[in-house]
């Protein structure tokens, strides 16, 4: 007899990398989302933004052009033609790509994360759930028959009582412990002041990326959460989801106190116990509305009646248990102790970043910002 002298070998294999292969369509599709939320939804302007990157890079061939590629946007329902009460006729896009672009913005900013079934966020606290530990206890009186685990409650019996005269009694009873599935209710509050593109730096457009990445996020992979979404300038207003790729800075102040009072109001109709406000801003707070309408503006520095207005909105969002997360784009130090002082009021958390990592940081404080939960 032979052996056999034939072995099977593991190791690496290296060459050199190629990229998965994409449509034409797909290529330009990608730089096309991208274009269309700086250019916050307008179409006309992102497609000369392309035909302008067309020449210089090369994006097309003879066999496929921006044409065909516009062509193919109708065709596969991303764009659509209309026309306005004047008359006049123009192009806009569907609620198709505000979708693609949400999912795109998910996708950079927090990664290639894989949607869970249930997709609901873990309480630290054992109590009545549906995702189980494999923890057991004794059986106690009003815990529901179908958390009684019958396997482990009949190994007992015969361990107490003996396989010979089968008997069960309520001392073998065990309940598995199941981890209390909670939802959050969040509102991301976007600083649009005038600030937000002062300086030669686009702010508005990473702040709207995240949120709508955010959205994209709690919509596929936490579907009993609530993200409800504010803008504040002079005043404070909500927008949906699908208003976000349209987002646009105005000739604006800073706000805030608006903003965190909106941003309490849709909390308070929440049901859910556990709920928190995201803050995104580059500014100091620089804008009241006094009670005739009237507006309190000062642009040259941190005005102690606005700013207190402030610290006693944190205060009593604390009294309301609701934490405040503050992501500070700019990082002036006079800023960055208000910044510390409205937090310490709130007893919240604050991030002194610039647009790089934003995303990431809100993801993850959205992934740990905890508070205890009550069992059951």
């Amino acid at each position: 007899m032979t052996k056999n002298t034939n072995t099977k070998r593991k190791g690496f294999v290296f060459k050199t990398y190629e990229a998965p292969f994409q449509s034409p369509f797909d290529k330009l599709f990608e730089i096309f989302k991208e274009l269309i939320t700086h250019t916050s939804g307008d179409f006309d302007e992102a497609i000369d933004w392309l035909r302008e990157l067309d020449k210089e890079y090369k994006l097309t061939t003879a066999e496929y052009t921006i044409d065909d590629f516009i062509e193919d946007l109708k065709k596969k329902g991303y764009i659509r033609e209309e026309i306005d009460p004047d008359g006049n006729g123009g192009i806009t896009i569907t609620s198709k790509t505000e979708r693609a672009i949400r999912q795109q913005a998910l996708d950079h900013i927090f990664g290639q994360i894989k949607r869970s079934g249930q997709g609901n966020h873990k309480s630290k606290s054992p109590g009545i759930g549906d995702e189980h530990t494999g923890d057991f206890r004794n059986y106690q009186f009003g815990d529901a028959l179908d958390k009684v685990s019958i396997t482990e409650s009949l190994k007992n019996a015969q361990i107490n009582h003996g396989i010979g005269d089968f008997s069960l009694s309520e001392e073998d009873l065990v309940v598995e412990e199941t981890l209390h599935k909670s939802q959050m209710s969040t509102v991301l509050m976007i600083d649009i002041s005038h600030s937000m593109i002062l300086y030669g730096e686009d702010r508005i457009t990473p702040a709207k990326k995240v949120a709508m990445a955010l959205a994209e996020l709690i919509t596929t992979r936490y579907p009993k959460d609530t993200l409800d979404i504010l803008v504040f300038g002079n005043d404070a207003w909500q927008i949906e989801i699908k208003d976000l790729p349209y987002l646009k800075v105005g000739p604006y102040h800073t706000n805030t106190v608006a903003g965190l009072q909106l941003a309490m109001d849709l909390l308070r109709r929440k049901r859910n116990t556990n709920k928190q406000i995201f803050m995104i801003t580059d500014g100091k707070p620089s804008c009241l509305r006094l009670p005739d309408g009237q507006y309190y503006k000062d642009s040259a520095g941190l005005n102690p009646y606005i700013v207190n207005k402030c610290y006693a909105m944190a205060q009593q969002a604390r009294r309301l248990h609701i934490p405040i997360t503050t992501f500070m784009i700019a990082q002036d130090p006079y800023l960055m102790r208000f910044v510390t002082e409205f937090t310490k009021a709130n007893q919240g958390k604050a991030f002194y970043t610039g647009l790089k990592g934003l995303g990431e940081m809100i993801f993850e404080d959205y992934e740990t910002n905890r508070k205890k939960r009550i069992r059951g």
